[in-house]
């Protein structure tokens, strides 16, 4: 696009200040910076880069990391398409004048929509924030920048910045495979029990009440609370605190209620 009235003023500009040497880096062409334009296949591969790291990165934390435990596939394609939906629009809505602000803020009204109907456990509502931010520094990150700008001005691929790219998913995956790890913290979790033998739960007889509750269960409990008593029908809830087999997931250790259950 050319701008003859703006080039009429910076020559008129330039010219009452003298000569000016053309060789001196200093002096950026405004006419041929606008005139750099990205080829179509320059945005075809732009967008493949961005999307195929985006999916493969997305992809090695659900299945690696988040499916292996937690074994629900209805999360999985929540994740799964929701980066690569978001990342799509990011890059799309970056190039045009609504800007990014308006994107993350339309993703912020579906989110609010659709997850405040339903108690999102916090280990999915934290993948998700992940897979999310993820998507944005996928999405957002610089691949190409103009060169020679003097003469010719282009788009070429920039690897330093892909490489660093490419770095700040590694360092997601590898964070998230060190805390999902048994070397770095313990993993316990809980579950609810209705329990009918309610002369245990006194605090006189706690060591009796766990071996009761391990033999019953076959887990090492590490703890437990009593919760609610109905001694009208001589039962009371109690959280067992145990610690999480290698693989094992507690997704439905706390669901009570048959219509809690989500498959």
């Amino acid at each position: 696009m050319r701008f003859p009235h703006i080039m009429n003023f910076i020559q008129d500009d330039i010219s009452a200040f003298g000569s000016i040497d053309p060789a001196d880096d200093m002096l950026l062409d405004v006419q041929t910076i606008t005139d750099a334009m990205m080829t179509t296949a320059q945005k075809i591969s732009e967008l493949g880069i961005r999307f195929a790291l985006n999916l493969l990165v997305c992809w090695i934390l659900v299945q690696f990391f988040y499916y292996k435990k937690s074994k629900r596939r209805d999360y999985y394609f929540t994740f799964m398409l929701f980066s690569s939906a978001m990342l799509i629009l990011l890059y799309i809505m970056g190039n045009v004048e609504v800007g990014v602000g308006l994107t993350l803020g339309l993703f912020a009204i579906f989110g609010v929509i659709r997850y405040r109907t339903e108690t999102v456990p916090i280990r999915e509502m934290t993948y998700l924030f992940v897979i999310i931010a993820l998507a944005a520094a996928n999405g957002l990150a610089p691949v190409y920048h103009v060169a020679d700008v003097a003469n010719n001005p282009h788009y070429v691929l920039n690897w330093g910045s892909v490489g660093v790219m490419a770095l700040v998913n590694a360092l997601i995956i590898v964070l998230v495979w060190v805390l999902e790890s048994d070397r770095l913290v313990r993993h316990t979790t809980t579950k609810l029990v209705l329990y009918d033998r309610i002369e245990l739960i006194v605090p006189e007889k706690r060591t009796e009440l766990i071996e009761d509750l391990e033999k019953r269960l076959g887990l090492k409990i590490d703890n437990v609370e009593i919760g609610h008593v109905d001694f009208l029908r001589d039962a009371a809830f109690i959280k067992v605190f145990y610690r999480l087999e290698k693989g094992e997931s507690n997704s439905v250790n706390t669901i009570t209620r048959a219509k809690d259950y989500v498959e």
